[in-house]
């Protein structure tokens, strides 16, 4: 089988890394976890990311077909529906995004949002198959994360999400809504069940400390090996204890509540107010109800 191009992209504000993955026999293109880029203060949108995987695909003759998502990301917005509108590519998740709906879609009184994943063009199930070109990409389900999260696989390329990061910087947070330390072990186990020589693309790096360089690919071999988490000699009850442990005390994600808003919509904001303005919800919790 031809291997696939793959081209990264990297956005230092959120740590995100984005690809353009395609069949070089057929210049067909799938781009993978794009980047919204979105100032929280300001509330201002830009798509300079977008525009940049664009332009490489235009200039290097890419015909962009599909927009794959990991799964309804918690720390960047989707430009997923910015890339379907500019090219004609369809947007497809894993199936679970519906668990995502209907969770969030109450908790910010989303009226608008369908909790039948229908905002997304496809659907995908462990082991499905989709054509990529004269390629095929498989779909892996691999909840724990969150329920949602999946991976693609194609010919000896994984791109995981967040269900994985560098070996020195260990494994993806599991206390969003879905998310459970047990079933992200069983999830990864199976990852690393892959060849050795697999290689694995992430969908972050947060290049840990003493490293100088963002890293974004790795392999089942050295993460088996030397991922500080979940390497061959954790087993799962000491991974639940550290995975749990840590997650305890993690701060919420910067951009959580713009994120989710737009990503269980497939990269698409609410529809405008009478004045022309879409907005964002942030609901308001009192810690104490005060004397």
């Amino acid at each position: 089988m031809t291997p696939p191009f793959i081209e990264a992209f990297f956005d230092e504000a959120t740590n995100t890394v984005s690809y353009l993955v395609g069949d070089p026999d057929t210049r067909t293109a799938a781009v993978i976890d794009p980047v919204l880029d979105f100032d929280m203060a300001s509330g201002v949108v830009d798509t300079r990311s977008a525009d940049r995987i664009l332009a490489f695909a235009r200039d290097q003759d890419w015909h962009v077909a599909m927009v794959l998502e990991t799964h309804a990301h918690a720390d960047h917005l989707s430009a997923g529906a910015i890339i379907k509108a500019r090219t004609g590519a369809w947007i497809g998740i894993g199936r679970h995004i519906r668990d995502a709906q209907r969770v969030f879609g109450p908790a910010f009184a989303m009226t608008d949002l369908k909790m039948d994943g229908s905002d997304f063009d496809r659907l995908f199930d462990e082991g499905d198959a989709i054509p990529l070109g004269s390629l095929t990409i498989g779909v892996m389900h691999l909840p724990g994360h969150t329920s949602a999260d999946v991976a693609y696989r194609i010919g000896d390329a994984v791109f995981v999400g967040d269900t994985l990061f560098m070996p020195d910087y260990g494994t993806a947070r599991t206390d969003f809504p879905g998310g459970d330390a047990r079933t992200l072990y069983r999830s990864i186990r199976r990852l690393l069940a892959l060849p050795d020589e697999t290689r694995l693309f992430l969908c972050h790096d947060y290049k840990a400390p003493g490293r100088e360089d963002y890293r974004w690919e790795t392999t089942v071999g050295e993460q088996r090996r030397t991922n500080i988490h979940v390497n061959d000699s954790v087993d799962e009850a000491a991974f639940v204890a550290l995975r749990e442990g840590r997650d305890a005390a993690l701060p919420a994600p910067r951009l959580l509540l713009p994120s989710i808003q737009v990503n269980i919509r497939a990269g698409r904001f609410g529809a405008a107010e009478p004045n022309g303005v879409s907005y964002l919800r942030i609901p308001v919790k009192w810690r104490s109800a005060g004397a």
